[in-house]
């Protein structure tokens, strides 16, 4: 009863406190949509606690003051040339200022080689240890920038709840796709109208004229779910493109990119329509395809010849990976929809590089690499490859 009390009475962000000490099916029934939603997954940057500054200080999501100093420990003797010879480090937080009895605080600690995690339920002072670098990059990189501190803003159930909202985005349902229609309308206001019967649309080749742009919307499935969150931040409303082209004979061609060849590769294409046409019915991620043509004084200027000497220029090549970044990023920190924010981002990078180094290398790699000049970019930490570009003054 006193918790229950508590959580009514409790300010909104100490309610997901009050709910870890209730019983799991009360907790969920009451929890509602009062903090959850798939947004609150993504950790909040508070603060870089390095060694030698001042200490870091910020407000959590219950305990009203925090403060948190990082100290490095040297390494065993005899040691030095491996990475336990190193030496780690200590951070040392203090929690201070309950907002609730039931306080919960969750922290994400990461550098671009490594991601930890704690929580902290009392008014105290706590320890993260780093027991040795995973080499001497994280340490200079540590020293120098000092280890980034997140702070998951909807506490322990709230995150697990925040999850469950995740979790049907790319499920390839009904569920599914309902999930990405309420995320894309909660975000970004976007609305997806049912259209009558039937919902394949009758196109004419005869109709479709070169220029004739293609926007592709995919909301359910993995691609949907990615695609999802690909408009999120991006602010864009589809989640991919293509343009019709017509030969001198009257054939009609839909030039994309990331079309996959028989290799398994994704490479700048040229497809028939028809071809084209039948994939799309056949997706079973449910595209929402929309042909929107050219406006009758652009048509009249869209230099037909041209466009289609580009498109053969850049058959078979691969997908622009090199500008998909940078075609959303193109400013230090005013890019990105709350709560992503560039240190979030930059961790999130560093960490996919050594989770998954190829898909990565193509998505930044390629893009470091036609931007500053370079054919393999030195490290694959994106951390400090992004400072050495913006170092170099190169934004464009």
């Amino acid at each position: 009863l006193l918790a229950l009390l508590h959580l009514f009475l409790a300010p909104p962000r100490c309610q997901a406190a009050a709910m870890d000490l209730l019983p799991r099916r009360l907790a969920w029934s009451l929890m509602g949509d009062t903090v959850h939603s798939a947004v609150d997954l993504l950790p909040t940057f508070v603060a870089f606690a390095a060694p030698g500054g001042p200490a870091a200080a910020w407000r959590g999501a219950c305990f009203a003051e925090n403060e948190a100093v990082l100290s490095l420990t040297p390494g065993p003797r005899g040691s030095n040339s491996t990475a336990a010879g190193l030496g780690g480090a200590v951070l040392r937080l203090k929690t201070a200022s309950a907002q609730s009895w039931t306080c919960m605080d969750l922290y994400v600690f990461a550098t671009p080689y490594r991601i930890g995690w704690d929580y902290y339920t009392r008014a105290h002072q706590h320890t993260f240890e780093i027991k040795s670098w995973e080499e001497a990059g994280e340490m200079e990189y540590v020293k120098l920038h000092g280890v980034a501190i997140f702070l998951m803003p909807s506490g322990m159930l709230g995150t697990l709840l925040s999850l469950i909202d995740v979790i049907p985005l790319f499920s390839n349902t009904i569920w599914g796709q309902d999930a990405n229609l309420a995320f894309l309308q909660k975000h970004m206001g976007a609305s997806f109208n049912k259209r009558s019967q039937p919902w394949a649309a009758n196109i004419r080749k005869e109709d479709v004229h070169s220029g004739d742009f293609l926007a592709l919307s995919k909301i359910r499935g993995r691609w949907g779910g990615f695609q999802t969150l690909e408009k999120w931040v991006t602010g864009a409303f589809a989640g991919h493109t293509a343009v019709c082209l017509k030969d001198e004979n009257g054939t009609l061609w839909v030039a994309e990119s990331g079309y996959e060849n028989k290799k398994g590769e994704e490479v700048i294409a040229i497809v028939p329509w028809d071809e084209w046409w039948g994939v799309a019915l056949k997706d079973d991620s449910n595209p929402q395809v929309a042909l929107l043509p050219l406006h009758p004084d652009v048509r009249s200027r869209f230099n037909e010849s041209a466009a289609w000497e580009f498109a053969r220029s850049m058959y078979g090549k691969p997908y622009g990976y090199h500008n998909m970044i940078f075609s959303w990023i193109d400013t230090m920190s005013e890019n990105y929809p709350p709560p992503l924010d560039a240190n979030l981002v930059m961790a999130a990078m560093s960490m996919w590089t050594r989770l998954q180094p190829h898909y990565a290398s193509n998505m930044w790699n390629e893009a470091l690499n036609k931007r500053l000049g370079t054919e393999v970019v030195i490290t694959n930490c994106p951390a400090i490859n992004f400072t050495s570009y913006w170092n170099r003054g190169l934004r464009n």
